[in-house]
């Protein structure tokens, strides 16, 4: 039983770690320093005590496979943990072929800021609204689209950073 038990915490362990570890590489995507050195400093710090466990114990194949599997299971934690964070802003962009003036007026009086161009696609005139937004508004986006031109174009593009423009209204 403590042969199971020791994997169990292996697993705990890098579960933790890089679940950790991933969150930790977004953010030094996005510029967030501090908070990706105190991430880092407790990773590893719980990083060593899993490889000492697993070190400790190499002979027993659980043991193995709990460090094995947590780190699966940890970058899959992980990828969930940032996706709920949304974490950053993105550039949305919307090709519609008629209605990208009344995609615009609807992203506007929900308190986005819209840019609005004439441009010419495949078959001819089309509008294009570039909406800068934090990451977690991209669904909210998404209905006012939608609800004028479920048929639209759209992109969504990571940005690193925004500097001045509009800034959405508190609502």
């Amino acid at each position: 039983m403590a042969v199971l038990g020791n994997a169990l915490l292996i697993f705990c362990l890098r579960v933790t770690d890089v679940s950790m570890g991933t969150v930790r590489t977004i953010m030094i995507m996005r510029g967030m320093r501090k908070w990706a050195a105190l991430i880092g400093f407790v990773e590893v710090s719980i990083w060593v005590v899993a490889i000492s466990r697993v070190i400790g114990h190499i002979d027993n194949v659980w043991s193995v496979i709990g460090y094995s599997g947590g780190f699966a299971a940890g970058t899959l934690l992980g990828m969930w943990i940032e996706g709920k964070l949304a974490l950053g802003n993105v550039d949305v962009r919307v090709i519609s072929m008629t209605k990208g003036q009344e995609i615009a007026l609807q992203i506007r009086q929900a308190g986005y800021g819209a840019t609005q161009l004439q441009a010419e696609g495949q078959s001819g005139p089309v509008y294009i609204v570039n909406v800068v937004a934090p990451r977690k508004q991209v669904s909210e986006i998404m209905r006012l689209v939608n609800k004028v031109d479920a048929t639209a174009f759209v992109t969504v593009e990571e940005t690193r950073h925004v500097m001045r423009g509009h800034r959405r209204l508190a609502k």
